[in-house]
């Protein structure tokens, strides 16, 4: 006969996915009659309450125009809710009966509670044989410094000119509020969705399965300094691989996880790889609100310096798509590292909304960004000094403002920006015209004909960097070509470009080739970069 304790564990435990191990040991959780049925019905009901809350103006609406706030509507909806609750508290109880009474739970219950107490190298490894629900995962990193006390943040751009003005937007703001903090916050970031989640359920579960038994990784939860907790996933790779002793640190898309995300790219390259899901993305608590996000990312660098024991010159970024707006918020405060990736990603999230939603709307877009969302990507990473590459997939469909057309791609504003504020004496009104007209080919043949039309040396571009650098310093804004001809700025400009950015033919949400993913070349080392067009 279980315990109390243990009774009460087994209601409450989160659920029991999968057992791994070596050949025949590797299964799914088997739960039992009781515990299958009773688990429906509270899968059940909790379908119906996210259902009730994307719907709740429509639900609202609807219950009042039938009288149902009355009292003896009133009456009627407590007995239905009464009801509801009963048998959400039978289900409990029955899972809990049909758990206690299995074996195989009753030693992951085990498992679990050792790992809490006492976790060691030998317990991790007994719970590393299981897959479940995160909430019921110990805690085994506490990050307390706030992301707000980093030293650089962005100031707060305000939205109104003047008294007036801001007591005209009044209405607007209030609309924009509950638009980001109800639907608003899901289209940017979709992955948040419960049903979306739910339909991903068993993907998420196949692809940790595959980071653990083929890559040996390692789960991880961490708690931030805003109290939420953070998904992680590491692969080890130290001693044993080429890139091993560096570190790639994932942030994924919007709707992106880590388990099906940009993980495996970096990983078959040979380097350790650590990835983590967005707050409110699967396991991962919260909403990725920026100063959620902003936490989630402090604390995973500070868990890849002081659990992992990474050196931060041994820490590369890599951002996909959304994603380049916590990988370059964390170079931006973490300007050490050895390099920042951004793949798919643009400068500012405001013009692609702005392009997605009606004309008449866009006051309130502006509002809702700029005051709740201000992704502005390109701000941070100026901000950043060290290593960055560029990656342009020649057939998104995202973040062009323009589908099919190249030029309208926003990783070019990004570029373009990045540049001019770091060479701003290369990067003149001349040299963004000429820069745009080579950002609107997309086939590399032309790319060379136009390179090979300015006759660009690659080894006197390199060499008057260093020389430069040497003279002065490698810190940004650099003032070399100040007093240079136009054909001399045409071609350094062109180096610079090929430097930072490289194309690949591609759309959106396929993984990136292998042979792209490569550590960003830094003006002061020339490194064997393998560019797509040679």
């Amino acid at each position: 006969m279980p315990s109390v304790e243990t009774f009460l564990a087994c209601m409450f435990m989160g659920k029991l996915k999968k057992i791994y191990g070596t050949g025949p040991l590797e299964q799914q959780y088997e739960p039992s009659t009781i515990e299958y049925y009773s688990e429906r019905c509270i899968n059940s009901f909790y379908v119906i309450w996210k259902l009730g809350i994307y719907t709740s103006p429509v639900i609202v609406g609807f219950l009042y125009q039938r009288g149902y706030f009355e009292p003896d509507g009133l009456l009627t909806l407590t007995k239905l809710v009464t009801t509801a609750g009963i048998i959400v508290v039978m289900s409990l109880c029955l899972r809990g009966i049909g758990r206690a009474n299995n074996p195989t739970y009753i030693k992951f219950l085990s498992t679990v509670k050792n790992a809490e107490t006492n976790m060691t190298p030998a317990t991790k490894q007994q719970l590393m044989k299981y897959d479940f629900d995160f909430k019921s995962w110990p805690v085994e990193f506490r990050c307390t410094k706030d992301a707000s006390e980093m030293g650089q943040q962005l100031p707060k751009k305000t939205t109104y000119k003047n008294i007036i003005n801001w007591a005209w937007q009044i209405p607007y703001k209030i609309i924009a509020y509950l638009a980001i903090h109800t639907f608003g916050i899901r289209l940017i970031y979709p992955g948040t969705m419960g049903f979306l989640q739910m339909i991903l359920e068993q993907s998420l579960v196949q692809g940790r399965a595959k980071l653990i038994e083929h890559f040996k990784a390692e789960r991880f939860k961490i708690h931030t300094a805003d109290d939420n907790y953070i998904d992680t996933m590491f692969v080890n790779k130290r001693n044993n691989a080429p890139n091993g002793n560096t570190l790639v640190i994932c942030c994924e898309g919007n709707a992106g996880f880590y388990e099906i995300g940009v993980m495996t790219t970096p990983i078959e390259a040979g380097y350790s790889v650590l990835g983590w899901n967005h707050p409110g993305f699967a396991s991962s608590t919260g909403s990725p609100y920026p100063s959620q996000e902003q936490n989630a990312i402090h604390a995973v660098m500070q868990f890849a310096e002081q659990k992992l024991e990474f050196k931060r010159e041994d820490i590369i970024l890599f951002g996909w798509s959304i994603g380049g707006y916590t990988a370059s918020w964390a170079a931006m405060n973490y300007p050490d590292i050895k390099g920042l990736i951004l793949d798919a990603t643009f400068d500012d999230v405001l013009p692609l909304a702005l392009n997605t939603m009606p004309a008449w709307l866009e006051p309130i877009v502006k509002l809702a960004i700029k005051e709740h969302v201000d992704l502005n990507i390109v701000d941070q990473v100026i901000r950043y000094p060290g290593p960055l590459l560029l990656i342009r997939r020649t057939d998104d469909e995202v973040i062009c403002t323009r589908p099919g057309n190249i030029s309208t791609n926003r990783i070019n504003n990004l570029l373009m920006k990045v540049l001019r504020y770091r060479y701003p004496f290369i990067f003149d009104e001349a040299q963004i015209q000429l820069i745009t007209e080579y950002l609107a080919l997309t086939s590399p043949a032309f790319q060379e004909n136009f390179l090979q039309r300015y006759g660009i040396d690659d080894g006197v571009c390199y060499s008057s960097l260093q020389s430069y650098i040497s003279e002065y310093s490698k810190s940004y804004p650099m003032r070399i070509g100040e007093d240079w001809k136009e054909t001399d700025k045409s071609q350094m400009a062109l180096y610079l470009v090929k430097k930072y950015m490289v194309d690949f033919k591609g759309t959106h949400c396929i993984n990136m080739p292998l042979h792209l993913f490569q550590t960003p070349w830094d003006v002061a080392v020339e490194n064997d970069f393998v560019f797509m067009n040679k």
